[in-house]
């Protein structure tokens, strides 16, 4: 990714969940240490700028359903207070009633009053908080996801989403299964990312992902509370608009 603003960054989710989705720009990740992760690369921290951009994708939000995704290759506390309020000014223009938001662990402390926040307003926020694995020693030893050795049970204090990254080199079935299952049993919803080449140490393991093809596919890929992307841009945000 980079800050082009030609990326698409607004659309459609039909089938689980059914919601529309914009992909916002921020200040930028504060974390950026994950070993598997370069999205941090679209942001600016002219908000000025940010917030002309975020204006023009949210205003394709029609309200279809309700429900709005909100992800900026970060967390929601790296958009501008205008973008916040014009986030507030859609979801109420739109009548749209819940609003998701992704969150790194870092900035946990300031999701009870995002909630609240929005909750005055009638939205109920819900927070997607990228993972990656529950096995805390490979998630932070080799990942460096900066979660310390938070559990499933602590992150679900704050997080009712969470995403996992599958098909990198040290998973198994077993584990890879294991991570599916507990954020099932904690979490409202799991999102399966599979790993993508890009500009990050971290590679795609051909062989585990065929594994995951082949062994949890076809079990998962029905299941209304897991969206599995196989490309990262499969929820229809992050790759190149179309020309104009």
């Amino acid at each position: 990714m980079n800050i082009d603003p030609i990326l698409q960054r607004y659309s459609v989710i039909r089938e689980k969940n059914p919601r529309e989705i914009v992909l916002l720009r921020g200040s930028g990740c504060r974390w950026r240490r994950c070993r598997f992760c370069d999205y941090h690369t679209d942001f600016s921290k002219d908000s000025a700028e940010n917030y002309r951009l975020n204006h023009s994708v949210l205003a394709q939000v029609t309200g279809k359903y309700h429900a709005l995704e909100v992800i900026n290759s970060g967390s929601f506390t790296d958009l501008d207070e205008a973008t916040i309020s014009l986030l507030k000014q859609t979801c109420f223009e739109k009548e749209i009633s819940r609003l998701h938001f992704e969150c790194h662990w870092m900035h946990r402390q300031s999701i009870p009053y995002c909630k609240e926040d929005f909750a005055s307003l009638g939205i109920c926020v819900k927070i997607k908080m990228g993972v990656e694995t529950f096995h805390t020693l490979f998630r932070e030893s080799y990942l460096d996801k900066g979660m310390g050795d938070a559990s499933a049970q602590e992150i679900a204090r704050y997080a009712d989403e969470v995403c996992l990254l599958q098909g990198i080199p040290g998973q198994t079935v077993e584990s890879m299964r294991h991570d599916i299952e507990t954020g099932l049993e904690y979490f409202e919803r799991v999102c399966i990312n599979i790993m993508q080449k890009n500009s990050r140490p971290i590679l795609p393991d051909p062989a585990v992902v065929s594994l995951f093809m082949q062994e949890l596919y076809p079990k998962y890929r029905e299941n209304p509370r897991v969206d599995i992307l196989l490309q990262n841009t499969d929820f229809g945000v992050g790759g190149a608009a179309d020309a104009q």
